[in-house]
């Protein structure tokens, strides 16, 4: 007689399924074929397989940006925070995509703004800031995302926006209560900024209280990374040698007072609308 021994199941990041190779039911959901889709769900597919990498059917549909692939796959009970074998989420892979829909659709359905990140994961916020979509950054911030999530290579989402010359970005989380000068090895953003010679960035910083004496570890200023002669090395001189305005610090100190309360608290002031507007930087 032969004993059955049934096969110990495979561990995967999540836990969510069965190991497989890419599935008709990945490929309908990157494709966006939600017709497909739908038939493959009612013929009894599971919206939960994972693949070798553990990337689900939802994770391929949000890094698409297929919104109607998304709330397919969440309605037939697809796992919204599912991890891939690098620890992101479809969340992560919605704000990668810069897919405002997919975002307010995973939001809805529960999606955690801050999940638990490994050393190979980034944050939502971070991939937004890294897409450049700022309504995205306002969707995740306004859900209670963490300002200073650390990535070991990218910095926090400041320097992301700064370093790839996403204002509106880099706005929307200064206005938040951002920490202007974090640092990543003793980068600032105002570093990130001076590299990519962005005047816009590099005022905007200022504004916000960037310390433009701050060193790298070469023991450089944010000036010595712009290019000789150019509109944004002459800002950061004219910064380096002219101290702020009483106004300028006033709003410095406000802003930094208020926190991550600031744009939640500066509207219920008795203040002019003029007056709201600096301190907002709108």
């Amino acid at each position: 007689m032969q004993l059955e021994v049934e096969s110990p199941r495979p561990y995967f990041f999540g836990d969510i399924g069965c190991w497989s190779e890419r599935t008709e039911v990945h490929k309908a959901a990157y494709h966006g074929e939600a017709t497909l889709l739908q038939r493959l769900i009612q013929n009894g597919a599971s919206v939960n397989i994972v693949a070798v990498d553990s990337v689900t059917p939802l994770h391929e549909a949000a890094i698409r940006g297929q919104v109607d692939c998304v709330r397919l796959l969440l309605d037939a009970g697809a796992q919204v925070d599912a991890r891939n074998v690098d620890g992101s989420t479809p969340l992560c892979e919605a704000c990668a995509a810069g897919s405002t829909e997919c975002v307010q659709l995973l939001l809805g359905r529960g999606a955690k703004v801050n999940p638990t990140l490994t050393s190979r994961t980034t944050s939502p916020l971070l991939e937004a800031c890294i897409s450049g979509n700022a309504e995205c950054v306002h969707m995740i911030i306004a859900n209670g995302a963490c300002l200073e999530t650390f990535d070991l290579y990218h910095g926090t989402p400041l320097h992301v926006a700064c370093a790839n010359t996403h204002v509106d970005c880099a706005k929307a989380v200064l206005n938040a209560g951002a920490k202007v000068n974090a640092s990543r090895f003793h980068d600032t953003a105002l570093h990130h900024a001076a590299r990519r010679d962005s005047v816009e960035l590099l005022d905007m910083l200022v504004q916000f209280g960037a310390n433009v004496y701050a060193r790298d570890k070469h023991n450089h200023l944010a000036s010595h990374f712009t290019k000789p002669g150019t509109a944004a090395q002459g800002c950061l001189l004219h910064y380096e040698s002219c101290p702020l305005s009483l106004q300028q610090q006033c709003r410095i100190c406000v802003r930094t007072m208020l926190g991550t309360r600031a744009l939640k608290v500066l509207p219920q002031l008795d203040i002019p609308p003029r007056i709201m507007d600096y301190l907002a930087h709108q």
